[in-house]
């Protein structure tokens, strides 16, 4: 049995362990259009690419901020079409940017401040668990 994928290609078991997720999650997303393989081999397995595997690193790291779907998939519709057709297109493209940009760092702010909460939960029971023999 021959292997007919380019070199630098990857099917879903390798592009699931570099990116730290679960085949089916990667399914899903194929399912839904944000991660669509570049390609097929022959006997129909789905074929990735370093590209691919960037997209869904993308698409890994906004899971965490809450992002929809329906957002991942409009962000990645502005990286897809960087730097734009021409000059207005590319200014429309960079504001859409900053505000995803200034919508993940407010997004981000609000974790770090439940992380903070968390940690005085947890000391407050350290400090019950402490007092108990």
């Amino acid at each position: 049995m021959t292997d007919d994928r380019d070199p630098g290609s990857m099917h879903i078991g390798e592009l699931a362990d570099r990116a730290g997720m679960s085949l089916r999650t990667i399914r899903h997303y194929d399912e839904v259009g944000l991660l669509v393989p570049s390609g097929r081999t022959a006997g129909g397995f789905r074929v990735y690419t370093q590209r691919d595997l960037e997209r869904l690193l993308v698409i890994r790291r906004m899971k965490p901020l809450g992002f929809s779907l329906d957002e991942m998939g409009d962000l990645l519709s502005i990286v897809d079409g960087l730097p734009g057709t021409d000059a207005e297109d590319t200014a429309a493209r960079a504001a859409r940017l900053d505000a995803f940009l200034q919508d993940a760092r407010d997004r981000h702010a609000k974790l770090v401040e439940r992380a903070g909460m968390a940690e005085e939960f947890i000391g407050t029971l350290g400090t019950l668990r402490a007092s108990l023999p």
